[in-house]
């Protein structure tokens, strides 16, 4: 038996017909286009992604429980970054003091709104009835002069978990600029 040597050249066997090479050398072709055209598929991909992610939308997760028990820790937000008209309840992501926070819009600009001494929250004189807040709203030390009168642009927000978080009874109002986002959708922490 002999044993044949591997070839390494690229030239075709000479049992090959000329319509047989031709073909050989096409697949090769349509080979190395289908291979440039799904990278630059996937070029297009990463850059529609960086886009959408990057200037549309955002993802963060929630650091904290300031949002127990609608949001808990770990969770994993969507946040549109267009948005351009915020409304009471709207849950946004916003940088303060260089870090980010999540709460809820409880009073746009043009409103006024004061915490009492016995923990009541009053937006505009009327006391606010929140059926899905199950803690008080104490005040945080004399920092914010209550009633606080609400710029254009501005917002206050409050956290649901009420005792201790961080929000505007902490450092005041919410400047549209500060905002990053309105909250579209959560996936649970369980379900990743």
């Amino acid at each position: 038996m002999k044993r044949r040597d591997i070839k390494t050249d690229s030239r075709p066997p000479a049992s090959m017909t000329p319509e047989q090479v031709i073909r050989k050398r096409l697949r090769r072709i349509v080979d190395a286009e289908e291979i440039t055209g799904f990278l630059w598929k996937l070029v297009m991909f990463a850059v529609m992604m960086w886009a959408m992610f990057g200037m549309v939308f955002g993802i963060t997760p929630m650091k904290n429980n300031d949002m127990s028990p609608r949001l808990s820790s770990g969770d994993l937000m969507f946040y549109y970054r267009l948005e351009e008209t915020f409304r009471s309840q709207d849950i946004i992501v916003f940088e303060k003091e260089g870090k980010q926070y999540t709460g809820r819009i409880i009073a746009r600009g043009g409103e006024s709104v004061e915490i009492t001494e016995d923990s009541q929250l009053i937006v505009n004189g009327s006391h606010v009835v929140e059926t899905d807040i199950f803690y008080r709203t104490p005040r945080y030390g004399d920092e914010i002069e209550y009633p606080l009168h609400l710029g254009p642009g501005q917002y206050f927000v409050l956290c649901d978990y009420r005792d201790g978080a961080r929000d505007s009874r902490y450092f005041g109002a919410v400047d549209r600029a500060e905002i990053k986002g309105k909250v579209l959708a959560v996936i649970r922490r369980s379900h990743l």
